[in-house]
């Protein structure tokens, strides 16, 4: 038996409504404006507070509009059933190698968050509860699942590979395509009940799956009591891991006193010449502000090598000891690898933050590592590229 399942009722778009997921955005402005350019666009319904007409109002009182643009999504024709599917996905680029992946559900209670709870579906870093609670109310209201968690399959993954490569390029034409915002091609294929399915959904449910995005979404589907999750199983081949950064809109001290303090807690600062860049794995944090750029290797200690990752330090010695700051603090933005380096010191120079915090991207084999060792990833440390496209493929829950 696998862990792995075909969609019982899925909801297939037939075009327009593929989306960055909700989570994708440094500013929620960008989100009003794609709802805003394209009404059919799966945000309005994942975020129906930022839709233009809603502005000012809760999620929770914007839930009644994501029930009606969803229903009018299905009456118009936007998107078209089909039961007892895996949709197979193949995201590609001018620049780069194919990736695939595998649209499907998984199994809630195989999700593990320790090394003494069992289960093939991995979830090792820390989130925000009011973003779960969120989506357990989307989800409630609308009865769908709209975007998938990203799982990275680490036991088969180059059989997977090959075999959704296979499956891809003897499928015909896709179902449906998308664009993303960096020029990605999104195609989609409906595979039915048969061994040609049976075959992938034991490969993708052969070996342990760790989230690699979709966090809020998993832990979602376990605290609203959802049996089984949409996921898209892509492989390791398939994805790569940008930086992810952050910025401050608010610091608790001057610059000069920032940079004392961090000083004072055994950090070397050095000034750097010219704008910021983001750094290559190994090399020190860089940190933004008052128009300056610097160098810091923060200090680290005896615990667990996880606790030393530089996303670790920044969240233990920048942003609590040095500004008093929870990880959850509002002035705190984390950023995806899709804004560069010349955005955030821009956000800063703009006045629109006063600190940008540039951390080395982790690599895919220290984050396979981390999590196979049941250790808890830093919060907002893994920026996945490619990530998958929402508004493809929902899943209709009690179906």
């Amino acid at each position: 038996m696998t862990v792995v399942h075909p969609i019982t009722r899925a909801w297939i778009t037939t075009g327009g409504t593929g989306a960055q997921n909700y989570d994708e955005f440094a500013d929620d402005a960008e989100i009003t404006a794609i709802i805003e350019a394209n009404p059919h666009s799966a945000l309005a319904i994942e975020m129906p507070h930022r839709a233009p007409e809603s502005l000012g109002r809760s999620f929770a009182e914007s839930l009644p509009d994501a029930v009606a643009r969803l229903a009018e999504a299905k009456a118009d024709g936007s998107y078209t059933p089909a039961d007892q599917v895996v949709v197979l996905y193949r995201i590609s680029s001018p620049v780069d190698e194919p990736g695939y992946g595998m649209f499907a559900l998984v199994d809630t209670d195989q999700i593990s968050t320790s090394a003494d709870e069992p289960g093939l579906v991995i979830r090792n870093e820390d989130v925000f509860i009011a973003k779960v609670r969120e989506r357990v109310a989307l989800a409630d209201a609308t009865g769908h699942l709209l975007s998938p968690v990203l799982l990275l399959q680490t036991g088969r993954g180059d059989e997977l590979h090959a075999a959704l490569a296979a499956a891809t390029d003897a499928a015909g034409a896709p179902a449906a395509t998308d664009i993303d915002q960096a020029g990605r091609t999104h195609a989609i294929w409906l595979l039915g009940p048969g061994p040609a399915q049976d075959e992938l959904r034991a490969l993708a449910g052969g070996g342990e799956l760790v989230v690699a995005d979709g966090n809020h979404r998993s832990l979602a589907a376990q605290t609203g009591g959802i049996p089984r999750f949409l996921s898209v199983i892509t492989t390791p081949a398939s994805v790569a891991i940008q930086p992810y950064n952050r910025l401050v809109s608010e610091l608790t001290s001057t610059p000069e006193e920032l940079l004392d303090r961090l000083r004072s807690a055994g950090a070397r600062v050095e000034p750097v010449n010219g704008a910021p860049t983001v750094p290559a794995p190994g090399e020190p944090v860089q940190l933004y502000l008052a128009g300056r750029t610097y160098a810091v290797t923060l200090p680290g200690g005896d615990g667990a090598a996880v606790e030393n990752l530089d996303h670790a330090l920044v969240e233990r010695v920048l942003l609590r000891d040095a500004l008093g700051l929870d990880p959850g603090d509002k002035r705190i933005t984390y950023v995806g690898g899709d804004y560069p380096a010349r955005w955030l010191a821009g956000e800063v120079d703009r006045g629109r933050a006063e600190l940008a915090v540039l951390i080395a991207p982790v690599t895919v084999d220290d984050f396979v590592a981390v999590n196979l060792a049941r250790q808890k990833m830093p919060r907002k440390s893994t920026w996945f590229t490619p990530k998958a496209r929402g508004g493809l493929v929902l899943a209709e829950l009690n179906a």
